[in-house]
């Protein structure tokens, strides 16, 4: 297996999430482009923006939703390995709650990935990462 990076990376991402008609929680999961895994919007920093920013950024380009994201603070934080060309790389994300508008018809990565809504449950259990099933368990306390 390969060795990781020492140094970790900082991604910040958007979980979205609403109230289905029932009046239930639930989080929005959208394929990786390289993989198609379940996985939620994220990016690296970009200059001149906060963190929360970048989230709601990466959630309109990659899943075209608008929203508020609900705190200045990370609902929570995970890590997992970036797979690249040249060697793994250990990110640490930090997870920005995001309570989504509406989506919209069109937007940047559209044809590049599929979106789906899940109940809370069935959401922790489509991603891979651990740390961030158990994020979006903390959405049904």
């Amino acid at each position: 297996m390969p060795k990781l990076k020492a140094r970790d990376a900082t991604q910040f991402a958007a979980l979205p999430c609403r109230l289905n008609d029932a009046g239930k929680r639930e989080v929005m999961l959208l394929t990786s482009r390289g993989t198609g895994r379940w996985i939620i919007p994220k990016g690296w920093p970009i200059k001149g923006l906060k963190p929360r920013e970048v989230a709601a950024r990466e959630a309109f380009e990659e899943a075209g939703l608008l929203g508020q994201v609900a705190s200045k603070t990370p609902f929570g934080v995970f890590h997992y390995a970036k797979q690249s060309a040249k060697e793994p790389l250990l990110c640490q994300v930090h997870v920005y709650l995001m309570w989504v508008d509406q989506q919209l018809t069109d937007w940047p990565e559209k044809h590049e990935r599929q979106t789906r809504w899940f109940e809370i449950a069935d959401a922790a259990e489509q991603v891979r990462e651990g740390g961030l099933a158990e994020i979006i368990l903390r959405m049904a306390q």
